[in-house]
């Protein structure tokens, strides 16, 4: 069992980036099987939750202000217009995913919580803040630098607290940041802690990690590999340019099938074809249609009929035609409109 306590910047580091769910999931698994657990200070609770709403509009917005740049700087830099439309278009696919990628940010953060949710938060106990306090007026690490490190100072003694509180044999622990400046050694190894918090760490019972997929492979090594290569597979999601064209078929599809529906009415004698059709419509009169009206909409089924073919345009059973259907509004609401559009 390793006992871990991960720094603030990890998580908020993990949310961040979308390619560093396979690292979480590690995390998530090796809690599940016990061989994990975590230690967690208030100050990492606190200072997640303060900054949860930043990673997520951050995600977003450095990826709106690059995509937004470039697509700039193409258009400065000019040339032949065919090509220029690719990249263009190329590039809408991109802006059409960034809230996408702001969503996985979310839901990054919201599965980081739920691991918070099930571990005991640790309370600041007053001989942390007093040896935290010792700390600052001695200017030992992390306060070497002239800031207020205090939280970061609170962080380490917790730390430190746990493991001289541990009694039970078996249990090993470890402590992973980003935070190389405050806690690392200052000239040479970084993974190497700061002299300063030497009496926290060992070659066997107390680790320093500033990488977190490291720290995993110390506790299951095997398990981590193969969970990680498992796991490192992302779908990604659809292009703009893809959406709008599979939106186009259904579309057509729908419409097509409306059409024949026209045509058999016609031919049943339930739709009247006029040259000019009177509305409103006299109450209990036939319903109608104008003669170049039909005219065109013929014209337009031929059109559909060799752009797609008619094998792909029906006729569907009822349970196909709910697939057509559920699928357009599907695809119009990721689009921006209400469900159940189905104009056409």
């Amino acid at each position: 069992m390793f006992k871990m306590l991960i720094d603030t910047c990890v998580w908020l580091d993990l949310a961040k980036d979308p390619r560093q769910v396979p690292i979480l999931s590690v995390v998530e698994e090796l809690y599940r099987l016990g061989k994990v657990s975590l230690i967690l200070p208030c100050v990492v609770l606190d200072e997640f939750r303060r900054n949860r709403e930043r990673i997520v509009k951050e995600s977003v917005k450095s990826l709106s202000t690059h995509f937004r740049l470039v697509k700039e700087a193409v258009g400065k830099v000019g040339g032949d217009k065919k090509k220029m439309r690719v990249v263009l278009s190329h590039l809408d696919d991109v802006n059409h995913k960034i809230p996408i990628i702001g969503g996985e940010a979310l839901g990054i953060l919201d599965r980081i919580e739920k691991l918070f949710a099930a571990s005991a938060v640790i309370e600041t106990s007053e001989a942390v803040r007093l040896r935290a306090a010792q700390r600052a007026l001695e200017k030992k690490a992390p306060f070497h630098h002239d800031k207020n490190a205090m939280a970061d100072a609170i962080l380490i003694e917790t730390y430190g607290e746990c493991i001289r509180n541990m009694t039970t044999s078996g249990v090993r622990f470890a402590f992973v940041t980003h935070n190389k400046n405050d806690f690392s050694l200052g000239h040479g190894n970084h993974k190497m802690p700061h002299p300063d918090f030497a009496g926290f760490f060992s070659r066997i019972k107390s680790l320093y990690f500033i990488n977190l997929p490291e720290a995993l492979r110390r506790v299951e090594p095997s398990l981590v590999n193969n969970f990680m290569l498992e796991q490192s597979w992302m779908q990604e999601p659809r292009g703009l340019t893809e959406i709008l064209e599979a939106e186009d078929l259904l579309f057509n599809q729908v419409w097509y099938n409306r059409h024949w529906n026209l045509r058999i009415g016609i031919k049943e004698g339930k739709i009247k074809v006029v040259d000019k059709e009177t509305h409103p419509r006299p109450p209990g009169g036939s319903e109608t249609i104008q003669r170049d009206v039909l005219k065109g909409a013929l014209k337009a089924a031929l059109s559909v009929e060799r752009r797609y073919g008619k094998k792909n345009l029906g006729p569907w059973d009822d349970f196909e035609w709910g697939m057509v259907n559920g699928k357009l509004s599907a695809l119009r609401w990721v689009l921006g409109d209400e469900w159940d559009m189905l104009d056409t």
